[in-house]
């Protein structure tokens, strides 16, 4: 199984990715100054990888399945979406 991504699916997977790592950082800022720092800042990310990008690069592989050739590009880019959506959210908080 090789990736799969191609064009703007690649684009989408770096705005998630870069929203991830400055969630991350942003979290990690804010923990080290309150002198909360603990290690589920890093397992609730290791989690979101598996429950989040995971299914992203799985239905970017099973592309080649999806006979109409658009379904699973709309489910991609609406799991990115709102993936992005999320963590554009937890910047408010």
């Amino acid at each position: 199984m090789t990736l799969a991504l191609t064009g703007w699916m690649l684009y989408a997977m770096f705005v998630v990715l870069g929203l991830m790592g400055l969630s991350f950082l942003y979290s990690l800022y804010n923990a080290l100054k309150a002198g909360s720092f603990s290690s589920d800042l890093f397992l609730s990310y290791l989690k979101d990888l598996l429950f989040y990008v995971f299914p992203l690069f799985m239905l970017s592989n099973m592309k080649a399945l999806d006979p109409t050739g658009f379904l699973l590009l709309i489910g991609y880019y609406l799991g990115a979406l709102g993936v992005a959506l999320k963590y554009l959210g937890s910047f408010k908080k």
